[in-house]
């Protein structure tokens, strides 16, 4: 497998005299904030032997490596997830690759359900933790020491670090942030009201459909993370009537994109 992460970077870096530093993986309705990335290469997914593609509304299906606010960076504009019929493998492959074209930071970003009473549609979540409720561990199957250790210690696998430095940026630009706990199942349904209920006893502040497999797998081989959740839908839908739809997800993320892009263009200059 680690001759297959090789040969898949290798096709990505041809042609480019450079190797990113930061990888970035954009979520539902984020997709724009790679329209802002001064880019060098734009391959899609169906291009790069052996990659998944993207089937999702709202996810451009492309890589794009290029500067984002002075660091040489590689952006998934659309990831994979378990509901789309993947194994935890195929999900988190892009992961594993960027970990081989040298990548030392991993940002993460998705549109989230919201189950805190304090948070509101529209708000900006930092990624404090997560708890994995998919069906299986990505590291499950036996372990390649050269990729990371059997059994990683997850008590920090988001880095103290860069949240302090976002919330300082925060308060500089007057962005308001929420933080919390992120849990991560498979999908593709949207929360019954429920399992918001069972979710928020457990600790968690909000929920999706990602993320969760790709931190795991980034912190297995040593890759600082960082995540951003945007409150696109509360457990107390807008519209009694109608409830949530993924078009009103991905509205709710874009007006949102400006705020996110400039945290992550602001990170980008202090690591």
């Amino acid at each position: 497998m680690i001759e297959k992460f090789k040969t898949i970077a290798d096709f990505i870096l041809e042609g480019l005299n450079y190797k990113p530093e930061v990888g970035i993986v954009l979520g539902s309705g984020l997709g724009g904030l790679g329209d802002k990335i001064e880019a060098d290469k734009i391959i899609p997914y169906e291009n790069i032997p052996d990659f998944p593609v993207s089937t999702v509304e709202g996810h451009k299906g492309r890589l794009i490596i290029g500067t984002l606010g002075c660091k040489k960076i590689v952006a998934m504009q659309g990831r994979f997830h378990y509901y789309e019929g993947y194994t935890m493998d195929q999900i988190t492959l892009p992961i594993r690759v960027m970990k081989y074209l040298g990548i030392k930071f991993m940002f993460v970003s998705n549109a989230a359900g919201g189950m805190n009473p304090e948070f509101n549609i529209g708000d900006i979540m930092l990624i404090r933790d997560h708890i994995n409720y998919f069906p299986v561990n990505p590291l499950v199957g036996p372990n390649n020491a050269d990729l990371g250790p059997r059994f990683p210690d997850m008590s920090k696998c988001y880095s103290r670090e860069l949240i302090g430095k976002t919330k300082e940026i925060a308060k500089e630009h007057n962005i308001p942030l929420q933080e919390g706990v992120y849990i991560g199942s498979s999908g593709p349904t949207l929360e019954t009201p429920a399992e918001y209920k069972m979710f928020r006893i457990w600790g968690a502040d909000a929920t999706g459909m990602s993320t969760v497999p790709e931190v795991i797998v980034a912190n297995h081989m040593g890759i600082q993370c960082f995540g951003l959740s945007v409150i696109t839908n509360t457990d107390q839908p807008t519209d009694d009537i109608k409830g949530t739809t993924h078009e009103d997800v991905q509205n709710v993320a874009q007006t949102v994109e400006p705020n996110m892009t400039l945290l992550i263009k602001e990170l980008m200059m202090l690591i």
